[in-house]
C-alpha cells in the first residue's frame, strides 16, 4: 500500500510540474496590444508601490495601491501580473489623498478576481457597477519570484547579479516584455499614470536608485532599509525601475538651457569609481547638445541620474540604467568618440518618455529618432565625416528583402513589433528615413520639425509639471513636417515607414543618354529628387510625373549618383 501511494505520490508530482512546465511555455511575454473594453473603462492616476525585494531568495513582495478614475460603466477592470507571482488578496479602499499617498488606506471592502496559469492578465470584480467620474483605489497584495531576465534588456525580467566584490547587484529591464513581470499594474502603453510613489525595501548595505526624487530613507526593520522615491510627472509603466548595489555616486549640479537648476547623479559601483569619474563629464555634454537640438531636458522638475546596472542599458525616465563598459563607440563599434550607450538613452527621455507611443505600432518613433540623434552628435563633435560614418552603419544594419513595414496602422503588441525583420528596421531604417528627409526637407525644417515635434508649442519648453508630455503617432509627425515645410509629404511617409520595400532606382547610360526611373509600390508617386555629380559639380535632379529622369552625358563625363549618400534606396542597373 505505501509503494502504491508513493507511486501515486509520485505521478502525481511529475503531472503537477508537467502542468506548471506546459503553462510556463505557454506564456505569452509581451505588453499592449488590443485596447479591450476591461482596459479602456478606466484611467490609472497614480501608482503607490510599497515593495520588499529580497536578493537573497529572489523574492518581491508588498503592496500597490492603483488609483484610477472610471471612463466608461464596468463592474470588471482588467490589470496585469505574472501568474508565477501568487496575488494574497484585492481591496477597494478610500484614501482622503487621492494623488499622492501619505498615510495608511482605509480597507473598505475585499475584491474577488479572476486568473489563469497561461497569460499574465487578470480581471478584477466589484460588486456594484462602476459609474463615470468615480474615483477609486485598489490596493493589491502579492508576494513571489519574479521572471529573471534572459536576456536583458532585449527579453526583459528581474535582473539579480553579484558585483566583484560579490555583493547584491540588482536591476529591471521590462520594457519588451511589460513591468506586469514583477507588479501589477494596467498593462497598455495609452494609459501613463500621473504620477508614482516607489517605496523600496532593501538589505541596509545596498543603496537603492529609482526614478524621480528620493522622499526620504527609513530603516523600520532591523537590517533592512526603506527607500522612498515619487516620480512627480506621468511615466511609463516599464519606465518604472529599481537599481540597487553598494553603490557610490558622483554628482554635479547643472543648469538647463530653460534656466532650471537640476542635479546630475551617476550611481555605480565602488570598483568602477575611476571609470566613472571619467565617463561622468559626458553626461553634461550630452545632455547639453539635447537641450540645444529638441529643447529642455524633461524632467528636471525631478533629476538627470544615471545608475550603473548589471545589463546593457535601458532609458528609464529620469534614471537611465548604464552597464556599457565606459568606453566611446562601444553601442555601434565606429570611430565617432563619443559613448554611445549612453547617448542613445538620454535620446529617448525626449523620444520614448517625453514623446510617448500609445500604441507599439508606432514604436519607431523611440527608437529610430533615438538612433538619429547619435548620428546628430557625432556631426556635432566631428563634422559631416562622422555623421556619414555613422549614417553608412545604419544603412548597413537594415534588413535585407524586409517582408514587414515599420509603422503599420493595425494595432501591435511590444511582441509583435519587434518580430522578424522589423526588429531591426525599427532602429536603423527609421533613423535611416529621417536621414533621407532632412534631405528632402533642409535642415532648416527639419532640426525644427525635431524640436517642434517633442515641444509643439515654445511655451511648452518652460512646463515641468507633466503637462507638457504626450502622446505621438506617426501621422502627426507627417502633419507636423507638412506644416512646417508647406509641402505635401505622405508618399515619402508611405513608400519608407508604411511597406517594407525601399524604392528602387534603375539605372541605364549608353549613347550618351543618361535615364533613372523610379520603382516603388503600385499607385504610390515618388518624387524624391536626386543629387547627380557631374564631373565636379553636383546637380539636383527632380523626376518626372512617371518617376523618369533623362539627361543627354557623353560617355567620357563622370558622374556619381547620391554622392553624400542621402536617399535610402536600392540602385539597379548597369553603366
Amino acid at each position: 500500500m505505501v509503494k502504491i501511494v508513493s507511486n501515486l505520490l509520485m505521478i502525481s508530482l511529475i503531472s503537477a510540474c508537467s502542468v506548471a512546465l506546459h503553462a510556463q511555455s505557454s506564456m505569452v511575454f509581451e505588453s499592449g496590444g488590443e485596447l479591450t473594453p476591461e482596459l479602456s473603462s478606466f484611467n490609472v492616476h497614480y501608482y503607490d508601490l510599497n515593495l520588499k525585494v529580497n536578493p537573497a531568495d529572489s523574492t518581491v513582495g508588498g503592496s500597490v495601491d492603483v488609483y484610477f478614475h472610471v471612463v466608461q460603466p464596468t463592474n470588471q477592470i482588467e490589470l496585469a501580473l505574472d501568474p508565477g507571482l501568487t496575488i494574497h488578496d484585492i481591496t477597494r479602499t478610500v484614501h482622503p489623498d487621492y494623488q499622492e499617498a501619505s498615510t495608511e488606506a482605509e480597507v473598505f471592502e475585499a475584491l474577488s478576481f479572476q486568473r489563469s496559469d497561461t497569460t499574465h492578465k487578470f480581471r478584477v470584480d466589484f460588486k456594484q457597477t462602476l459609474q463615470p467620474g468615480n474615483r477609486e483605489v485598489i490596493r493589491i497584495n502579492y508576494s513571489g519570484t519574479p521572471r529573471v531576465a534572459p536576456r536583458p534588456p532585449w527579453n526583459g525580467g528581474m535582473v539579480w547579479s553579484r558585483t566583484p566584490s560579490g555583493d547584491p547587484w540588482v536591476g529591471v529591464a521590462a520594457q519588451t516584455t511589460g513591468s506586469w513581470v514583477w507588479w501589477p499594474n494596467k498593462d497598455h502603453p495609452s494609459d501613463r499614470a500621473d504620477s508614482v510613489a516607489v517605496n523600496i525595501t532593501m538589505p541596509e548595505d545596498l543603496v537603492v536608485a529609482s526614478n524621480g526624487r528620493l522622499r526620504g530613507s527609513s530603516m523600520e526593520e532591523e537590517g533592512w532599509k526603506t527607500w522612498n522615491w515619487f516620480v512627480s510627472t506621468p511615466i511609463s509603466n516599464y519606465n518604472i525601475t529599481l537599481n540597487a548595489a553598494p553603490y557610490e555616486t558622483i554628482t554635479d549640479r547643472y543648469t538647463s538651457t530653460a534656466g532650471d537648476e537640476m542635479e546630475i547623479i551617476f550611481w555605480i559601483l565602488p570598483e568602477y569609481m575611476e571609470q566613472g569619474q571619467e565617463l561622468f563629464p559626458q553626461f553634461a555634454e550630452q545632455l547639453r547638445h539635447m537641450e540645444e537640438i529638441v529643447g529642455p531636458y524633461p524632467f528636471r522638475a525631478d533629476k538627470y541620474g544615471v545608475a550603473h546596472s548589471p545589463y546593457l542599458g535601458m532609458e528609464h525616465q529620469s534614471i537611465i540604467a548604464y552597464g556599457a563598459d565606459f568606453s566611446n563607440d562601444n553601442l555601434f563599434g565606429q570611430s565617432i568618440g563619443f559613448d554611445d550607450l549612453h547617448h542613445h538613452e538620454i535620446a529617448h527621455e525626449w523620444f520614448g518618455n517625453l514623446v510617448t507611443v500609445y500604441d507599439w505600432r508606432d514604436f519607431w518613433i523611440h527608437e529610430g529618432f533615438g538612433t538619429y540623434m547619435q548620428a546628430l552628435y557625432a556631426e556635432h563633435l566631428g563634422g559631416m565625416e562622422s555623421y556619414r560614418l555613422l549614417i553608412d552603419h545604419f544603412r548597413q544594419r537594415i534588413s535585407q528583402n524586409a517582408t514587414v513595414e515599420v509603422a503599420p496602422r493595425k494595432t501591435m503588441s511590444s511582441l509583435d513589433i519587434t518580430q522578424g525583420n522589423r526588429g531591426g528596421d525599427i532602429y536603423f531604417k527609421g533613423a535611416m528615413f529621417l536621414h533621407t528627409l532632412r534631405y528632402l526637407i533642409g535642415d532648416e525644417h527639419f532640426l525644427l520639425a525635431l524640436r517642434r515635434f517633442a515641444y509643439p508649442d515654445p511655451e511648452m519648453e518652460m512646463v515641468t509639471d507633466g503637462s507638457h508630455m504626450r502622446f505621438a503617432t506617426t501621422d502627426d509627425f507627417l502633419n507636423l513636417t507638412e506644416q512646417i515645410t508647406g509641402m505635401n509629404l505622405d508618399w515619402v511617409f508611405e513608400v519608407y515607414l508604411r511597406q517594407p520595400a525601399l524604392p528602387k532606382l534603375h539605372l541605364n547610360r549608353m549613347d550618351g543618354l543618361m535615364t533613372l526611373q523610379w520603382e516603388v509600390p503600385e499607385e504610390v508617386s515618388f518624387p524624391m529628387p536626386i543629387q547627380i555629380r557631374i564631373d565636379r559639380e553636383v546637380v539636383t535632379f527632380s523626376p518626372n510625373s512617371e518617376g523618369r529622369i533623362a539627361l543627354e552625358i557623353s560617355e567620357e563625363v563622370d558622374v556619381e549618383i547620391d554622392p553624400d549618400g542621402w536617399v535610402l534606396m536600392e540602385v539597379r542597373g548597369e553603366w
